[in-house]
This record gives C-alpha cells, structure tokens and sequence, in this order.
C-alpha cells in the first residue's frame, strides 16, 4: 500500500474528456489505483497546471497550488474535503485494506479531523473495532461538510470525537450533494406556498379535486407501467394511496400494498422475491435477458428493506427536508426491486406516504406527483438510468434456465451507498410542477365547471348527469356540439340555445 502511486496526468478518463490536462486526484485516482469495482462519482477531480479553479458538469478542476504528495492519506484527505462522503467508495476500499493499513493510515495524523473520520467510517460500516485507544481531545468534528451535503442533526461518537450525522444507517444511507437547484427549491418553502393556495380555495372544491387528484394520480401510476386499468382498480388503489401516512412503513405494510395493485396474481409468486430479478427486454430469438437495471440479489432484499424502514424513521426528524428523504427512501425501494411486479406503483405510494408523514401534504390533499412524472416520463427514466446503467459494468451475472439472471458477484452495497442528487432534483421538478400547474389546472377546472353548471342551471334546468355529458362533448369538440350529440342528447335545444351554450362554454372554459 505504501508503495502505490495514484496520480497521474489525464486528458481523457474512461471516455471522459477532461476540460484541459491534469493530474487525477481524490477518489477517482485511488479507485483507478486499486481498481475498485463501483461506479465513478458524477464529477471527478483534477489538479490544473495552471492557477485557476473551476467545475464542469463532469469535472472539479483545481489549481496547481492545491497539488499535494501522491499518497493514499494525502488523496483521501482531499476527497474528504472536496469531493464529499463517498460510503460506496469507502465500503469498497477498506474490503481491500487490511486492519493493519488501516490502523497505520490512521495513525499519521491521529487527532487531526480526516484521520477521524476515515477511523470512524472503517468501524461504523465494517463493524470491526480497531486496536486504537478512544480519544480524549475535546472538540468534536461533523463527519458530513453540511455545505457539500445533506445531514442530521447527528449523534456523538465519543471514541472518535466524531458527530455521525449521516442520513442514514449502516443497512441503507444514500447521500444527497447540496446543488444550487436543490437549495433554491428547499429556501422557497414550496410546502408553505402550496398551504396558502389551498387555503384560498373553498372546503368543497377541495374536497372534490382531492378526489379527482387521486383518481387521476392512480391511473397517471397504472399508465407509467404501461397498463390500463379500469376505473374500479384505478378507484381502490387511488383508496390506498389516500390513506398514505396512516400506517406505518414496514415490509408487512409493502406486502399487503402489493396485494391491492396486483389484480390478478395467478401468474405471479407474490410478496418479496425468491430469485433474481431485472428491468429490460429478451431477445427475440435465443429469450437471452437484456437488462436495463439489474435488481438486488434475493437474499439481499429483506436486510435492504429493514435497512431502508430503519433509515426512514431516522429520516422523520423534522429538521431533514420532506422531498429529500422521500426521494432517499422511494428510490431507493425501486432499485431495489423487492417485488417481482407492483415496484414502480409501490416507489411512488412511497413519496405519497413520506409528503403525508413528515405533513408536507397536511391540507388532505394528496400531491398527484404520479401526474406529473407521467408528463415527464422520460426525465424520469434517464433519472433511473443514471443509477442503473453504470451498475451494469460491475454486476456479474448469467442466464437462468427461465431466462432470468443470477447474480454472481456480491452487489449489496450498490443498493444501500449511491448518490441520490439526480433523483432528489427530479423528484422537487415534479414538486414544483404539480403545485404551480397539476394541482391548480384542477381546481381551475372544478371552479369553471360549477361556473359553467350554475349558467345551465339557470336557464335550462338540465339534470345533473346531462349537464355532465354536456361539458364532456363541448371537451371533446373544442367546445361545440358534434352533430351526434344534437341529433340524440340534445336533440330538443334550439339554435340559438346552442350558439349561447356553446359561447358560455368557450368564455368560461377557454379564454383566460
């Protein structure tokens, strides 16, 4: 170990080109030099010849006055400070040192706070103590930067004189990396504005676009898995996703929430999966799996999933942001992939389930987020493909005689360390649109109807369910009647009726 060298100068890395020459420092030279088997960080480091600093969507590039010696500590402890907790980084390395190394890493700088932390991050995730006496120096050092990234309030190690303020638990503990969007959406209070326009719209069209809104959020969740339920399946899971924050997350929970979203479960082993499983295609000709996302291995997904409730109860404390430990938990469950189907409907109860917990949702009205990924489907598929696809190039598999896969290599800590920055950002996009635009288009909407119901009301006296069928055809024909509907429903309404219907509709409805 005291041998190797990490740094080297690089134009391209792994067909990424880099914005000038540099030298490779940080995680992605020690990972380079041990050849650790996970995914690069979003952004590498590289240390300038020249005296300037700067970043790119790929790249962190550093002045020469920054350049240190080419030692693991001395990488590290730039990693540390720059680039942020890596957990999946950490896990990969320490499997590869000895107690020893890193006893003797640890040891160049005894008290000083990157000494601490790698001290602490070694025992916490390998659970193995080292043959190191506790420190008894006074000051305490956070281990997460919470300028880089998203913390708790923490618990002192005092051992390590270390303040543990991960996000998380051992078993299950995404990181979040503060970006400008992110903290512009958090400094907002999104959940505030949406409180005050609520509060300014009437007790009954509330509760009535409640119901439109749950309805409308089944089905959008049916319509991403590419079914098309009807209206009674759609009702009884739109039922469920209405009591979300009612009942405790747990997997018994997760498992009777399958058992409603799956309608016929004849061809399917339900509850939590006993063999491998994957996202993606067969080939037509040999059945050969073609992967787009490669699950967690079976035995793996129970102790994930009690690691992932143990990190979301960790996650009610108030000071942590509602949408962010919503996107650590729901993206997280999917994946996983416990489930051999019902995965995507049961990650995005699970956002439902987290807003109406920590109150972000506490008007009664469930945030139809599913609407809005649906407008969004394909920012939501490159989302999971961020996580997904660079996986790929590190789980070892091979096809089962049903043409499924079984995983080789040991893959748990894929599941429980990755950086959820891109899956947060998505996730606050939705946030954003269905409070300024999914929610308000359907209130807009039940506001224009009774409108446009009093009009009819009024003048015609029309029932209730002919009024509905009215507004339906004026939908469906840019507001005028097709000449089916005035031959058959409305056959007894006169010309000029029809004009002034017709012109009320287009008033109401359509002008702004």
């Amino acid at each position: 170990m005291n041998t190797k060298r990490f740094s080297h100068k690089i134009t391209v890395f792994h067909g990424i080109k880099a914005p000038e020459e540099g030298v490779l420092v940080g995680y992605g030279a020690i990972m380079e030099g041990f050849q650790l088997q996970m995914p690069f960080p979003e952004k590498l480091a590289i240390i300038s010849t020249k005296r300037r600093s700067y970043s790119t969507e790929n790249w962190k590039v550093f002045s020469s006055r920054a350049a240190f010696d080419d030692t693991l500590y001395r990488h590290l402890v730039f990693a540390l400070k720059y680039e942020g907790i890596n957990l999946l980084f950490f896990k990969k390395l320490f499997d590869q040192l000895s107690e020893q190394d890193i006893t003797t890493l640890v040891q160049l700088e005894p008290t000083g706070q990157y000494s601490r932390k790698i001290w602490f991050l070694y025992e916490w995730l390998l659970q193995k103590q080292l043959a190191i006496k506790d420190l008894t120096i006074k000051n305490f050092v956070p281990l997460i930067d919470d300028k880089m990234q998203y913390c708790v309030k923490g618990s002192r190690s005092s051992r390590h004189r270390i303040i543990n303020n991960l996000p998380g638990t051992k078993d299950f503990c995404p990181l979040i990396f503060k970006t400008e969007k992110l903290e512009t959406y958090i400094n907002a209070n999104i959940a505030g504005k949406k409180n005050t326009f609520l509060n300014g719209i009437h007790k009954d069209v509330l509760q009535r676009a409640s119901s439109f809104l749950l309805l409308k959020d089944s089905k959008a969740s049916f319509t991403i898995e590419g079914e098309n339920p009807g209206n009674n399946r759609a009702m009884r899971w739109g039922k469920a996703i209405g009591q979300a924050g009612q009942k405790p997350l747990s997997i018994d929970e997760l498992i009777r929430l399958q058992q409603i979203v799956i309608e016929n479960s004849r061809f399917l082993e339900m509850g939590l999966r006993k063999k491998g499983g994957f996202v993606g295609e067969h080939d037509r000709v040999t059945g050969e799996p073609i992967p787009d996302h490669i699950s967690a291995k079976a035995a793996d997904v129970e102790p994930l999933l009690k690691g992932l409730m143990a990190t979301n109860e960790a996650l009610q404390d108030q000071t942590y942001d509602a949408v962010l430990a919503a996107a650590t938990i729901a993206f997280g469950f999917v994946f996983i992939h416990p489930f051999v189907d019902g995965n995507g409907r049961l990650h995005r109860y699970i956002i439902h389930h987290i807003l109406a917990k920590k109150e972000f949702t506490q008007q009664g009205v469930i945030f139809p987020v599913s609407s809005s990924i649906l407008d969004h489907i394909d920012d939501y598929k490159t989302v999971l493909e961020s996580y997904s696809h660079p996986l790929l190039n590190h789980i070892d598999w091979k096809e089962t005689e049903d043409h499924n896969v079984d995983v080789t290599n040991d893959t748990i800590d894929f599941y429980r360390y990755f950086d959820a920055t891109k899956q947060a950002e998505f996730l606050y996009d939705c946030v954003q649109d269905t409070l300024e635009r999914v929610i308000p288009e359907e209130v807009t909407y039940l506001q224009n109807y009774d409108a446009f119901k009093r009009y009819i009301d009024n003048n015609f006296e029309m029932p209730d369910k002919l009024v509905a069928h009215l507004v339906r055809f004026l939908e469906q024909n840019d507001g005028v009647l097709s000449k089916r509907a005035l031959k058959k429903e409305f056959s007894v309404l006169k010309e000029k009726e029809i004009m002034e219907i017709e012109k009320q509709y287009k008033t109401i409805f359509l002008e702004d």
